[in-house]
């Protein structure tokens, strides 16, 4: 445990810790009145409600629209449905500034409905909402519909023999067995839509602000620390709030079910409204995930030859000081960089968090682990060049800034993705190879890690993608001239200009293709290991 919690301590509590603390000193003294101050603001409490329902109608949203996807993946049997199960997961690991983009070039000024029908959706509350429909649509389907395969069907078969009828037996026998799951993709979906950032910046425009977007305009434009540090320790509350009741939810799926082979209960459709059913989901898939990309595909190769791509190799525009493409370069550097810090870290962590005999504190940094995820990552990101700016930690001119802060997003992925199999691992394995001789790094490398390469590989897949996608830390931390991906989209989307607005499409087509090539490998990785009986992904 003692790398992971240095790791964290130094790079993830100590830059938040001193961002937080500089809005809240004055001359030295702390001014904790200023939390009173800044929430009787009338604009702050709007902040504060329209982050709130907004999430709230966004998760009730997507559970409405992503269940019925969640049974046909579940319960149906049909061609090509591994391929469209990788289709569906693209966009949650598509970084929010891809997803901002392609609902604009659908929605927007310009857009598909706007060519259309002259409806233009941008800056307005539907577009946000759609949004993150579209990126939390696979957190329904993956979470609800990977336990909905498992449920013995044969318990709601005998409440219809009994007379229930199909609505009564759904209600009273499969959606009490399905509540922990649904609870548990719920509070995901509030998590990720509360803590938006690059979906509401650029959809929503100046009319609307999330906690993390007014941390942002209140850091970089305003430069009221004292404001930002008071939203940060709001945001912190709420997201240890909704991390603590999403660890009940799991705990009680993991304990109160007894579950089948998935394999067993999913039969091709039968009847009209099964295949009705399978038809509006494909549908629904079609419209709300595929069409987004598909315009911002068709967006970027709007000019003859090519243009917009052939741009990027120019830095004739003056907003980067160097060319655009060069930020895929970049990007890919950084992803790799922050992949192998995660692996390591993220890997440790999992050793340790495996332990039969591990104690409450041990226990309790698993829940920590999951923070950079909800924690403000532009206060991160602020915090790193307020804090790491004096030796020893002189990391402000490095390169290293950058995967450091990726890294704080990946390892919670790795973690989650390697504990299960590890805690699978049969302890008597170990201990037979150590009765025989074997040094505690031969037993890893002869046990453990023969039956953890798989979920190995699919962290790093993971970390991968995420780190690739992370704009909210890397927007303060990258320099001019070594751009990431989505801190070139979005300072292309913010400059005007219909030559920016296009390269702003092809980085961002470039960037979604990347992300779709790591998760069908990702995709092949978790059928193979889940072929191997070493665990469950």
């Amino acid at each position: 445990m003692a790398l992971p919690v240095a790791f964290f301590a130094v790079f993830f509590a100590y830059p938040v810790a001193a961002i937080t603390a500089r809005g809240l000193k004055s001359d030295g003294t702390w001014r904790f009145g200023r939390i009173w101050d800044v929430l009787a603001q009338p604009d702050i409490r709007h902040v504060l409600w329209f982050t709130t329902w907004q999430a709230l109608a966004s998760t009730a949203l997507t559970l409405l629209i992503a269940l019925p996807g969640a049974y046909v993946f579940a319960r149906f049997d049909f061609r090509g449905k591994q391929v469209l199960r990788a289709v569906v997961t693209v966009p949650f690991v598509l970084p929010t500034v891809v997803v901002g983009t392609a609902f604009l070039a659908l929605l927007g000024r310009g857009g598909l409905l706007d060519e259309l029908w002259g409806v233009r959706l941008d800056t307005t509350v539907w577009a946000i909402l759609l949004a993150h429909v579209f990126f939390n649509y696979a957190v329904v389907v993956r979470t609800v519909g990977g336990l909905w395969s498992q449920l013995d069907p044969r318990q709601e078969e005998a409440a219809r023999m009994l007379g229930a009828s199909r609505f009564a037996a759904w209600r009273r026998v499969t959606l009490p067995a399905l509540g922990p799951a649904v609870a548990a993709a719920a509070l995901m979906v509030f998590l990720f839509t509360f803590t938006s950032f690059g979906v509401v910046q650029i959809l929503g425009g100046p009319t609307f602000s999330t906690l993390e977007v007014e941390i942002y305009r209140q850091t970089s434009e305003i430069f009221d620390l004292s404001t930002a540090a008071v939203l940060t320790l709001v945001q912190f509350a709420a997201v240890g709030a909704i991390l603590a009741v999403h660890a009940w939810t799991v705990r009680r799926r993991e304990t109160a079910l007894r579950l089948v082979d998935a394999a067993s209960t999913a039969r091709r459709p039968r009847g009209a409204g099964q295949w009705a059913l399978l038809a509006a989901v494909l549908a629904t898939i079609a419209v709300l995930l595929v069409l987004p990309l598909a315009v911002l595909v068709e967006r970027s190769l709007d000019a003859p030859g090519l243009g917009y791509y052939r741009a990027l190799t120019s830095d004739e525009g003056g907003l980067f000081l160097v060319p655009p493409i060069d930020a895929v370069g970049n990007s890919l550097r950084y992803a790799l960089a922050a992949t192998a810090v995660a692996l390591v870290i993220g890997g440790l962590a999992a050793a340790a968090l495996t332990r039969r005999d591990a104690g409450r504190l041990v226990r309790g940094f698993d829940a920590l682990l999951m923070l950079p995820l909800g924690v403000s990552a532009v206060t991160v990101g602020f915090g790193f060049l307020i804090a790491l700016d004096e030796p020893p930690l002189d990391l402000r001119s490095s390169w290293i800034l950058v995967p450091l802060a990726q890294a704080l997003v990946g390892v919670p992925f790795v973690v989650r993705t390697m504990l299960p199999v590890l805690r699978a691992v049969d302890g008597r394995l170990r201990e037979a190879a150590a009765v025989l001789g074997a040094s505690p790094w031969r037993v890893w490398r002869e046990v453990d890690l023969p039956m953890v390469r798989r979920a190995l590989l699919i962290a790093a897949g993971f970390a991968f993608a995420v780190s690739l996608g992370e704009f909210g830390a890397t927007v303060f931390i990258a320099r001019p001239d070594n751009p990431t991906l989505p801190v070139a989209v979005a300072r292309l989307l913010g400059r005007a200009g219909e030559l920016n607005y296009g390269q702003a499409m092809a980085l961002s087509t470039i960037l979604m293709v990347v992300c779709a090539v790591a998760l069908l490998a990702l995709e092949r990785l978790r059928i193979g290991l889940r072929s191997d009986r070493t665990g469950e992904f």
